[in-house]
């Protein structure tokens, strides 16, 4: 068991690359917590801290503190602390050195997110017919999601940004599926990154809202699904993340086309990127001593 100050600090580091990932369009925080190993739990945290505020709802005080006492704090509270970080200084550092190399920084998110295929393709017990097209379904899905257009909404509205935070935050805790990437089809991703910058308390609550009630509400889902429906998820997370590559081909810029490298355009850096993501997820993978990298309830705890 390691000990708090250890784990403390690496709680902080698996939120910085959570939160990061979230900044950037392509990229799921889901994703992140798969390859460091705390999806399940996350999840399972997520819908306790719902459950308990349901109850609070309900007026029911005694079952809020059971669900609230369930939340594995020494997890969440650094988490939670690095998320927050990494997105107050990715809102600054991601988007310009996306804007200045635009292919290499894709190539090594691909090379990433590539890799992260194999950990809940590692955790599905057995493969079935339905399961396999689960995953083509899902695979799909991600795929059209991620050649939707980005619409244009430069100041938008407290309904749009309470609706779109609430959309978006689902995605956040998917692997595969990108928030950052969902706000930017809906034209709030933009404003939202200029909003935290300039610290506009309005905007910044609203939205904050919004993830509220969606977190809240997919948590719950999401974690029954992972309970009752483990492998079945597992396969969708695998057809999601599988589908959702298409956001990071290093090629096509904003139109989002799938095309060949043109002429003056960098490989060299793109694949060396690529090759250097897929193999720390690799590296994560051989250090991990459970199949998936999954932490127990006790290690976290």
């Amino acid at each position: 068991m390691p000990t708090v100050p250890f784990a403390f600090v690496r709680y902080v580091l698996y939120g910085v690359l959570m939160g990061g990932a979230d900044v950037i369009p392509g990229v799921s925080g889901g994703t992140m917590a798969l390859i460091v190993g705390i999806y399940e739990q996350l999840v399972g945290a997520l819908s306790s801290g719902a459950s308990a505020g349901l109850a609070l709802l309900r007026l029911d005080p005694a079952a809020a503190r059971q669900h609230w006492a369930a939340v594995p704090w020494r997890l969440i509270g650094p988490l939670l602390g690095g998320i927050v970080v990494a997105i107050l200084g990715g809102a600054q550092v991601i988007p310009p050195l996306m804007e200045a190399y635009p292919a290499p920084m894709r190539g090594l998110f691909l090379g990433l997110v590539a890799a992260s295929l194999l950990i809940p393709a590692r955790r599905i017990e057995r493969v079935t017919g339905l399961r396999v097209g689960i995953g083509l379904a899902c695979a799909a899905g991600a795929f059209v999601l991620t050649s939707l257009p980005a619409l244009a909404a430069p100041d938008p509205g407290p309904v749009r940004i309470f609706v779109s935070a609430m959309v978006a935050i689902c995605a956040m805790i998917l692997p595969g599926v990108s928030g950052a990437f969902l706000l930017e089809a809906l034209g709030i991703y933009a404003p939202t990154l200029e909003a935290l910058n300039m610290l506009d308390g309005g905007y910044v609550l609203t939205f904050c809202a919004g993830a509220a009630v969606g977190l809240g509400t997919f948590a719950k889902l999401l974690d029954l699904l992972l309970t009752h429906r483990h492998d079945a998820t597992m396969a969708a997370l695998v057809g999601l993340i599988a589908g959702a590559l298409r956001a990071l081909w290093p090629y096509g810029g904003a139109e989002r086309v799938l095309r060949a490298p043109e002429a003056g355009e960098p490989i060299g850096a793109v694949v060396l990127l690529a090759l250097i993501g897929f193999g720390a997820v690799l590296a994560l993978l051989a250090w991990s001593p459970s199949p998936a990298g999954e932490e127990t309830p006790a290690s976290a705890s």
